[in-house]
């Protein structure tokens, strides 16, 4: 018997290999000959543990096939991995697989005499003939080179044919040589493919090579999803490249998921927002908040930019579709955006960053190009003048279009707006903010310039420190408004959080004993004649001023629209922070604007 290991490393625990999943399952389910108990084994690293760990670990299995699924973020410790693994273990055969070495493989192999070949392309099939003739072909008289879809270190093997999507394996459920299945999933993202393929060219992406889609059946679609709905498992990731780009493939899964909704489950799709049909939002409008949330790749709204990447949209259609999403309220948006892109300035930049910012998205990512390996853009680096780094991921340090010092602002400013706007907890006050500053751009520019001038951590875990800085860069912009944003970063803080300690920036408002009677009062009135906390039956008020908030204001800072929090109220208005309700999209607590001192407030007799 020989021991096969499959490997994956990960760019974060949280996430899995699906990959190596579906190799697995694939060859158990398709061999016809009876694998032997430890035959094929799955492991899992992640590219943040000590890579003499993670040798260990694979010496201490002793191998006698190790093969590794290689892309752009393990890449550089799989070749750590590739140049110590055979000095311990130097009769291992080693395999490759995956984007990452599926082109320019020929210099792979030249570098790591241990590596036998590389897998090309989808991989199931292939990796099972693979495993075939290492457990009994070989000794049959089978050769190698006749196992379609590989890269030899004596040519390549005639091509793989495509595996058909109905017979990829699900491999949650467990089977015959699969006896955890979801077990091995815990606390981990899953993921799922309903299509293999992808119809546009887009320049920097790989799926532009191969152009036909093929699609799993609706019939194990909707099967697959009721074993994800009956488990109530918390989100199903679909690694779909353009999800929707075939009309009605989309609409019945979407429909299926309204219809079938567990009330718990989250489904995250890949889509082009411009080719949603009016069917499709009609769905999505009816679907409880948070069933679904959708990542849309706008990359850029440079026209001249777009054409060059062979993505050049309708801009006026696909801001009209955001914004109807978004009026629906309940599907969470992560919009893309791309640097470093063909075209593209930094002057140019900033205003597909304001484009895109308007459409309100949950989530703004902005991204660096990535200059992979047998995309057209690799081909097009010379004649664009792009540089990207040596090593995977292979960034773009500058091009004509942008210099290296713009790239090191944009990183600045990817860093705010991960910090300030995706993590969706200063809402408020980044709303007030920005109408300091000719564009949101600036706004993020400003705060990013701020943070390196004065030598500000960005990494620390501290939710205070980043309330605080936030602060200090308001009051630099407008001192005359300091109380104003200290009202507004507390509104923010006690939407996400019930502190036990106040902040050192959030002063207690008018402590005075007669407040402190009328906030208890409040509180044992909503105790025994409840009007805005009829959920929390059976509890004290004592028990409810610990389970909630109950904060005063000035300003009205609860307004979405900024030029109606600026007038300071002659009294202040007391609002109520509920934090057993929360929003599906934002997690933010429920509040409840109570009125002014809580004078209204009685104890029911």
């Amino acid at each position: 018997m020989k021991r096969v290991l499959l490997v994956g490393v990960n760019a974060k625990y949280i996430h899995s290999n699906p990959a190596i999943y579906s190799l697995e399952a694939y060859a158990r389910a398709h061999i016809n000959r009876e694998l032997a108990d430890g035959a094929l084994e799955l492991m899992e690293y992640t590219i943040n543990q000590n890579m003499e760990n993670i040798l260990a670990d694979i010496y201490r299995r002793k191998p006698d096939i190790a093969a590794f699924s290689c892309y752009i973020w393990n890449w550089n410790m799989i070749q750590d991995i590739l140049m110590e693994l055979p000095k311990v273990l130097p009769d291992i055969k080693i395999w490759l697989g995956g984007p990452e070495v599926s082109f320019h493989g020929e210099q792979i192999l030249k570098r790591f005499s241990a590596v036998q070949g590389i897998m090309l392309g989808e991989g199931e099939i292939t990796f099972a003939e693979l495993l075939s003739y290492y457990q009994w072909d070989k000794e049959e008289g089978k050769a190698l080179e006749s196992i379609g879809g590989l890269l030899l270190r004596s040519g390549r093997t005639g091509a793989q044919k495509p595996v058909a999507m109905d017979e990829l394996p699900f491999f949650y459920e467990e089977s015959e040589g699969n006896n955890s299945g979801l077990k091995r999933f815990q606390n981990r993202i899953l993921y799922y493919e309903s299509q293999r393929g992808c119809p546009f060219s887009c320049a920097y992406c790989l799926s532009s090579i191969d152009k036909t889609v093929r699609f799993r059946s609706l019939e194990k679609i909707k099967k697959h999803m009721q074993f994800f709905l009956e488990q109530r498992v918390q989100q199903v990731k679909f690694i779909d490249r353009t999800f929707n780009c075939n009309a009605k493939h989309a609409l019945e899964v979407w429909k299926y998921l309204k219809e079938n909704d567990n009330g718990v489950t989250n489904f995250h799709f890949e889509i082009a927002a411009d080719l949603l049909t009016k069917e499709q939002l009609e769905v999505m409008e009816g679907m409880r908040p948070g069933l679904i949330q959708l990542e849309i790749g706008v990359q850029s709204t440079n026209k001249q930019t777009l054409q060059a990447i062979h993505r050049d949209m309708g801009m006026s259609h696909l801001r009209e579709i955001v914004e109807k999403v978004h009026s629906f309220g309940n599907v969470h948006q992560h919009l893309d955006l791309i640097a470093g892109l063909p075209y593209e300035d930094y002057v140019s930049f900033g205003k597909s960053f304001d484009d895109v910012y308007a459409m309100n998205p949950q989530q703004l990512q902005l991204g660096f190009l990535k200059v992979l390996k047998g995309s057209p853009m690799e081909e097009k680096a010379t004649e664009y003048g792009i540089i990207y780094n040596s090593k995977s991921p292979y960034e773009v340090l500058y091009s004509k279009w942008l210099s290296y010092e713009d790239v090191l602002r944009l990183k600045g400013i990817e860093e705010m707006v991960e910090l300030y706007y995706n993590s969706n907890q200063f809402v408020h006050t980044i709303r007030v903010l920005e109408t300091e500053f000719s564009s949101a751009f600036k706004m993020y520019e400003a705060l990013a310039a701020f943070y390196e001038e004065n030598g500000y951590a960005v990494h620390t875990p501290a939710r205070a420190y980043r309330y605080q800085v936030l602060l200090d860069f308001a009051c630099k912009i407008n001192p005359t408004k300091r109380e104003l944003y200290v009202e507004l970063l507390t509104f923010d803080l006690y939407l996400r959080e019930n502190l036990k300690s106040r902040p050192a920036f959030c002063p207690v408002l008018n402590p005075t004993k007669e407040d402190g009677i009328q906030v208890k009062e409040f509180y044992q009135n909503e105790a025994q004649n409840p009007r805005f906390l009829t959920h929390y039956k059976g509890y004290q008020g004592a028990q409810l001023m610990k389970m909630t908030h109950l904060e005063a204001f000035y300003y009205a800072v609860w307004s979405k629209e900024p030029q109606e929090c600026t007038n300071r109220l002659e009294k202040p208005v007391y609002v109520l922070f509920d934090y057993q309700s929360r929003d599906a999209l934002t997690h933010d607590a429920r509040f409840v604007v109570i009125g002014e001192c809580l004078e209204d407030c009685q104890v029911a007799n």
